[in-house]
């Protein structure tokens, strides 16, 4: 009864993480270029009582006695499958139509990656994300400029005040991943590298295997809230049937106590 009681608080708390990352899917729902979020579960040790294929008088017994003590959280795996896109008509808002990233540089120097294409100009009129972190490579909007042209491989073309033709500013280069999903999330929609991802691989949009970019859009989260819902309701459920082994490996506990009055 006591390895019942153990194996059953194992599966509660896998469901509580379950519920952890539901949570946090729904909390993002309306976050531009949020991944959801998926549990991946596996069991645990197994006790032998008994191996397969021993036995005496020259008999094999066809199947051992095992018993598992229960089950734990493997991976918690970003998602990424391309969320809806958002028409916005701001001219600085990109999405990417497919794979890849945008590459930004943290205060600290370092890069970071992200989907959100919210892109803002700062004071010296660089490309920079909502969090004011400088595209890669850097895209500066000269003073004067009267509109902005994205075209869908990344160029960026302005038309300065007086002038009867378009001009090229920079390009907006992606990045992308052998294993995205490896990434490390950092929040404020941002990604780091890590050892399992692979190196950044950088090019031109809507070549050699990276997404084109829309102009005037935005990728909004990939999470389905239906989906999220059900699994909400299967991770309460298989927590209540945990909790309820629980209880009646208890009971049974209670009834042997019982025998020696």
């Amino acid at each position: 009864m006591i390895r019942a009681l153990w194996t059953a608080a194992s599966g509660m708390q896998s469901q509580q993480v379950n519920m952890d990352v539901i949570a946090n899917n729904l909390a993002n729902v309306n976050s531009t270029g949020f991944k959801r979020s998926r549990a991946d579960f596996q069991d645990i040790l197994y006790q032998t009582a008994r191996a397969a294929g021993t036995g005496g008088d020259g008999a094999e017994v066809p199947t051992g006695v095992q018993v598992g003590l229960g089950s734990r959280v493997a991976a918690v795996q970003k998602v990424f499958t391309t969320g809806d896109f958002q028409a916005t008509e701001n001219e600085l808002d990109v999405a990417i139509e497919g794979p890849g990233f945008f590459q930004v540089t943290l205060p600290d120097g370092s890069e970071a990656y992200t989907r959100a294409g919210a892109l803002k100009k700062d004071s010296d009129g660089r490309l920079v994300t909502s969090d004011g972190y400088p595209i890669v490579p850097e895209v500066v909007i000269p003073e004067g400029a009267t509109s902005v042209a994205i075209g869908s491989s990344g160029t960026v073309d302005v038309l300065l005040d007086g002038a009867s033709t378009s001009s090229l500013i920079g390009t907006l280069e992606l990045v992308r991943f052998g294993n995205p999903a490896g990434l490390s999330s950092l929040g404020r929609n941002l990604y780091a590298e890590t050892p399992t991802t692979g190196s950044p691989i950088a090019g031109t949009a809507g070549e050699d295997g990276f997404g084109s970019l829309s102009q005037g859009f935005l990728e909004g989260s990939n999470v389905n809230i239906m989906e999220e819902m059900v699994n909400m309701i299967a991770g309460q459920r298989a927590y209540e049937v945990n909790s309820k082994t629980i209880t009646t490996a208890d009971e049974m506990l209670q009834m042997t106590s019982g025998l020696v009055r």
